[in-house]
């Protein structure tokens, strides 16, 4: 990577992120050219490295371009379409122009295109395989381990392609097991962001299938495909008079044959109506206003958008429980979930929906998606990935703790900060007098307005994609004052976040130019999480919202901080406060004792323990029991080593 004028606001990261995008439609497209946009939003250089020929038809009977050129969502301008699955020179040609970049994402599909995918890694000289560890960085996306309907020697493709590369991103617990098995190095789980064509929703096109006068209308949207179970749902409609099913999108293959089949059945014709080929973006949002339910009765699942789809349009949905639709959808709440190709269970979840104000009951309770939050968190954890540590060793250094966290990059945090640090340059230049004094390192969190102030004074510094507003007042906190109290003008503090990709603080470091090393601690993990470092070597460690501490492993943290820091090191973190669950959230009484504790182990509050923390407590809690009502009520506590 060659050296960039920080002052000029250059990336953070020179990124190539290789994947299909316009012309070429589905899901896959739409979420790599919102990734590009989304990097390039956070301040990285990022270039779309693409396809002019992408399958073989052979395997993607469809029609491979969206219809008529309309882009699904807006193409990112910095593309270059260069790729031929026909074409091995072109993957050789455009791996050799990706040497000098930091990060390399692959987006992996269907194992056919993953010869492609190792020979530009190969002429890059990315991956694992290089074992001087001065190439790129590669970060493979992988929608599908291994695609839905087997192929002869796909499992053995894909599991070279997963060991090349230095960390898996997948979207569900399944695929991370899948993942694992396959001897990834490292899989990291996130949480598929959206990336939803179609526009705003339309008005609602009237019906009165509530007052059991006309049918239920469920739609079911986009290839039909046999894992998809469309198939199922056509067949369970029979039993069910009360449904009006529209089918829309391409029909492939067999399954496509089936359906067809199926809608000439004499019990449900006139029921069933056919819309068969591509649904193009400008179509989607009039089908969903012309709908009451949209059905995903797929037999398996990996990630899917089509639930956030519908909750944009205020539909419920009735889905199988399959990949991460329980995880999305509230049973009986907001849709309704059937077991997998369970037919008996489907025709009954059908005739619950023609019950007189059933779908109505279900569409109130529909809450639309976040749909900046989870880009933040998604943007975060492929940053932490790109600024993991690069030593190639770090694997067979790492030791496993008795909860399964891998702890070796943690243990080589200050020797892979100089390394990192030389391969990248601050985006967001900041000094301790850019920030209000209002931005206290130690603060309770009470109101709507305080988190809404955060994110505005982060976007008015520069800072990227701020994301979720107390996450957001949270990190401001951390950031004030690590900037102010221990930073010493090279930003050459070692950082150990271990908040989580929810939390902003990771991506606001590094673009200030500081080179954290992040750890995703969940569940069991955050109670016992042991740092395999030397005594007295690290300058902070933050727990903060979402990932932050709670009363019951408080302790720990502090435990943890009181022989990891080194002399005016900080522990940064951030408790929840309430009366209802005292192994959860602190209560004023609390906090003198947990004061006390961090004071016998040589950690000092940094601000006025009755004036920035008992005395806002209190006032929180008045501003709970009457006034104007608080949505919040969050400690951050900042302490410093003595």
């Amino acid at each position: 990577m060659s050296e960039r004028d920080a002052s000029s606001g250059s990336a953070a990261l020179t990124v190539a992120l290789v994947g299909p995008t316009h012309p070429f439609k589905g899901g896959v497209a739409a979420h790599t050219t919102t990734l590009a946009h989304e990097l390039s939003e956070a301040g990285h250089d990022v270039t779309l490295v693409s396809w002019s020929h992408l399958y073989p038809s052979a395997l993607y009977p469809g029609e491979q371009s969206v219809p008529g050129g309309a882009p699904d969502v807006e193409p990112f301008p910095r593309t270059l379409r260069v790729l031929s699955w026909a074409r091995p020179d072109t993957w050789l040609r455009a791996g050799r122009r990706l040497r000098d970049v930091d990060v390399i994402i692959v987006v992996h599909v269907i194992p056919a295109v993953v010869p492609a995918h190792l020979a530009l890694l190969r002429a890059a000289g990315a991956g694992r395989a290089t074992a001087s560890g001065h190439g790129p960085r590669t970060i493979l996306i992988a929608h599908n381990v291994l695609p839905h309907e087997s192929h002869p020697g796909a499992r053995q493709l894909v599991e070279a392609l997963v060991q090349r590369v230095d960390a898996v991103v997948v979207h569900s617990d399944e695929q991370a097991r899948l993942a694992a098995t396959l001897v990834a190095h490292h899989v990291r789980e996130l949480d598929l962001p959206p990336h939803l064509p179609g526009g705003d929703p339309e008005p609602r096109v009237a019906n009165d299938a509530d007052a059991g006068e006309t049918p239920v209308r469920v739609l079911a949207l986009g290839i039909v495909r046999d894992y998809k179970g469309v198939d199922l749902l056509v067949d369970a409609v029979r039993d069910v008079p009360g449904i009006h099913l529209t089918i829309a999108g391409e029909l492939w293959g067999d399954a496509g044959r089936t359906v067809r089949e199926l809608a000439n059945d004499p019990r449900v014709v006139g029921r069933v109506e056919l819309h068969p080929g591509y649904v193009p973006a400008d179509r989607i949002a009039g089908l969903l206003a012309q709908h009451d339910v949209l059905a995903l009765t797929y037999r398996s699942a990996t990630a899917s958008q089509n639930v956030l789809l519908a909750r944009k349009h205020g539909l419920p949905v009735l889905a199988t429980t399959v990949g991460t639709f329980p995880e999305q959808i509230r049973d009986g709440v907001d849709g309704l979930l059937v077991p997998p190709g369970d037919r008996a269970a489907l025709v009954e979840a059908l005739r619950r929906l023609t019950e007189p104000g059933a779908t109505e009951a279900l569409r109130s309770a529909v809450r639309p998606p976040d749909l900046s939050g989870p880009w933040a968190n998604y943007v975060g954890g492929i940053e932490a990935l790109a600024a993991a540590p690069l030593d190639p060793v770090d694997e067979a250094l790492s030791e496993v703790d008795g909860a399964g966290l891998r702890l070796g990059p943690v243990a080589r945090a200050k020797a892979t900060v100089a390394g990192i640090r030389a391969r990248r340059r601050p985006v967001v230049e900041i000094a301790p007098g850019d920030i209000p004094s209002r931005v206290r390192a130690t603060d309770v969190l009470a109101l709507d307005s305080d988190a809404v102030d955060a994110v505005a004074i982060a976007r008015g510094l520069g800072l990227p994609r701020p994301g979720e507003p107390v996450a957001a007042w949270a990190a401001l906190g951390a950031l004030a004052a690590v900037v102010r109290i221990r930073d010493d003008g090279h930003r050459s503090s070692v950082i150990v976040d271990e908040s989580g990709s929810g939390s902003p603080l990771g991506r606001w470091a590094r673009a200030v130019g500081f080179a954290p090393v992040e750890l995703e601690l969940t569940g069991h993990r955050a109670a016992v999480a042991v740092l395999d470092i030397d005594t007295a070597s690290l300058d902070v460690i933050t727990r903060l919202h979402p990932g932050g501490c709670t009363a019951s492993d408080v302790d720990v943290a502090i435990g943890q901080a009181s022989w990891a820091l080194r002399s005016g090191g900080l522990l940064i973190l951030t408790l929840p406060i309430g009366d209802d669950d005292p192994d959860f959230a602190v209560r004023p009484a609390d906090v003198r004792g947990i004061l006390a504790r961090a004071d016998d182990l040589g950690l000092r509050l940094v601000g006025d323990a009755d004036g920035d923390v008992l005395d806002r407590m209190r006032d929180a809690r008045a501003e709970a029991t009457g006034g104007d009502s608080p949505a919040y009520a969050m400690l951050r506590l900042t302490f410093r080593r003595r």
